[in-house]
Formats: structure tokens, sequence, C-alpha cells
């Protein structure tokens, strides 16, 4: 299946914050990210999230993270916030309620292949007892 996505990252730099360590921390759970650094911003994008899923999988946090997509998910695609901390230590930490002091990391996903519950299905596929169920498998 071909998959079509545009991943957008926003990230405050504060001024009390170097902007390259902000990167770095963008970084670390978007490795495949380009930035461009707007007044007190960095924007970050790829089109792909398979090292943010693969981190999802390695931290065991995909039905947290399958819930964070649909709270936040429409037609064209899904969005959810990280903690900018968390994110320095290379460690994904979903941010609800209220903003960090420092500000939180903004991602939104616009997906054209194939719809956004498939893209959510391969980022954070469903689990069972704690292991990713292959819904292919369930069908037989």
């Amino acid at each position: 299946m071909i998959y079509s996505i545009d991943v957008r990252i926003e990230a405050p730099v504060n001024d009390t914050e170097v902007t390259d360590r902000v990167a770095d921390a963008v970084g670390n759970v978007f490795p495949n990210a380009e930035f461009d650094h707007e007044p007190g911003l960095l924007v970050g994008e790829t089109h792909t999230l398979d090292p943010f899923s693969d981190r999802l999988y390695e931290q065991e946090i995909l039905d947290t993270a399958r819930r964070e997509f649909h709270k936040h998910a429409d037609d064209e695609g899904f969005s959810f916030a990280l903690k900018k901390q968390a994110a320095f230590q290379g460690v994904i930490n979903f941010a609800v309620g209220n903003a960090d002091e420092l500000g939180d990391i903004e991602v939104s996903v616009t997906v054209r292949e194939p719809d956004v519950a498939s893209m959510i299905g391969r980022v954070a596929p469903p689990t069972e007892d704690g292991a990713p169920v292959d819904p292919a498998s369930k069908a037989e």
C-alpha cells in the first residue's frame, strides 16, 4: 500500500533557549525532518512517520498514541502535541492539558493516501494484551 503524508512540526524557541538545542530535541523524535528557523519558532517538515512509529513500539505506547491521534483527527489528517523536555531525552511524551512553560512541540499530519484511519493504524496499530494486532490476521 502506498502512503503519502505531509508532516509539519512546530516548536517554539524561547529567548532562554538555544535554537540548535530545540532542533536536536525535535530531531530526536523526528530524525528525517528538515528544519527552517522563523522568529521564535522552529518549523520542521517530513514525509514519513516510520522512525516516530518505531519509537512508539520501543516505548510500548501504541494505545496512548492511537488515542491521541484519534482525539485530534478529521478527514484531512490528525495532530498531536509532544513535551519538548522529554524530546530532549529522545522520549515521546504526549502533551495533554495546559502547554508547558517552554511550549510544546505541535505536530500536524496531512494524509493524502490512503486515508486517515489507515495511516493511524500504520503508525500505531491496535493492540491486544499490549502486543500489536495485525487486523488481516483477525479476519482469518
